[in-house]
C-alpha cells in the first residue's frame, strides 16, 4: 500500500514539474495558464476563504451522499419487493436521468432557495441512480440455490431480504457507492454555479468573472482532493463492512 501511495505520489509531483518547466519556458500569461507554484501563491495569500468555502462543498457533498445512498438503496428494495412498482418506477427514473443537470439546478434554487439545501438536494439526485441501479441489480441476482434454501426452511419474505439477499447484494451496492462517490462533487458544484454565496463553485465562478485563473485552479484542485479523500473513505469503510467479499481487501 505504502508502495502505490509513493508512486502515486511521484507522478503526481512530475507532472507538475513538466506543468511548471513548460508554463516557464513558454511565457504563457499567467491568466491563461498558470504555473504550480502561482497557485501555491494564491492559496498562500487566502489560505481561510479556500479552505472556510471547501469545509461548505465538503459539507454539501457528504449530506448530499447519505441521502442520495440512504434513498436509492430503499428505492431498490422496494422496487425489487415488488415487480409491479418496478414496472412503474424504473421507466420514470431512467427518464429523470436523461435530463441535464444544468436544467435541473436553477428549478432547485429557485424551490430550495439558495442555502444547502438545494446543493444538497442536486447532489442527492445524482448520486442516487447509480446506487439504486447497481443495489437493484445485486438484489434481483441473488444466489437461486440460497433463494430455495430460505423456502424449504419456511423464511419468511421480509427475513429472505434481511439475511439473504440484502448481504449477497453488499458488492453491487458498493460499486454504486464508489461511483457515487466519484460523481458526489458535481452535484454540489453545479448547484454553486446557478446561485450560492460560498462553496468553491462559487469562488471559481467569482474568479472566472475577474479572469483570475489562478484561483479557479486552486478551487480545482481542493475540489479533486476531497474528491479523492472521500473516495478512500468509501473504500475503507467498505473494506471494513465487506472483509468477507473476495477480492474487497485488495480495492484501493
Amino acid at each position: 500500500m505504502l508502495a502505490i501511495l509513493a508512486i502515486r505520489l511521484a507522478i503526481a509531483i512530475a507532472l507538475l514539474a513538466v506543468w511548471e518547466g513548460l508554463v516557464r519556458a513558454t511565457g504563457v500569461p499567467r491568466f491563461i495558464l498558470p504555473a504550480p507554484s502561482d497557485l501555491v501563491t494564491a492559496f498562500s495569500a487566502l489560505p481561510f476563504y479556500y479552505l472556510g468555502n471547501a469545509a461548505v462543498t465538503a459539507t454539501e457533498i457528504v449530506v448530499g451522499l447519505v441521502v442520495g445512498a440512504l434513498v436509492g438503496a430503499l428505492t431498490a428494495i422496494l422496487v425489487v419487493a415488488s415487480p409491479a412498482l418496478e414496472r412503474l418506477a424504473m421507466p420514470i427514473l431512467a427518464a429523470s436521468q436523461a435530463l441535464p443537470v444544468f436544467a435541473i439546478a436553477p428549478l432547485l434554487v429557485i424551490w430550495f432557495g439558495f442555502g444547502m439545501a438545494s446543493k444538497v438536494v442536486m447532489a442527492g439526485l445524482i448520486i442516487y441512480f447509480p446506487v439504486a441501479t447497481a443495489f437493484a441489480d445485486g438484489l434481483k441476482r441473488t444466489d437461486p440455490g440460497l433463494l430455495d434454501l430460505a423456502r424449504l426452511n419456511r423464511a419468511s419474505r421480509r427475513d429472505t431480504f434481511r439475511y439473504i439477499r440484502i448481504p449477497a447484494a453488499l458488492p453491487a451496492l458498493a460499486s454504486g457507492l464508489r461511483v457515487a462517490a466519484a460523481i458526489a462533487p458535481i452535484g454540489a458544484v453545479v448547484g454553486e454555479w446557478v446561485g450560492a454565496s460560498a462553496g468553491l463553485g462559487f469562488v471559481m465562478l467569482q474568479a472566472n468573472a475577474r479572469m483570475q485563473t489562478d484561483r479557479v485552479f486552486v478551487g480545482l484542485f481542493l475540489l479533486a482532493a476531497m474528491a479523492i479523500l472521500l473516495r478512500a473513505l468509501i473504500d475503507l469503510f467498505l473494506r471494513r463492512l465487506l472483509g468477507w467479499v473476495p477480492g474487497e481487501a485488495s480495492i484501493a
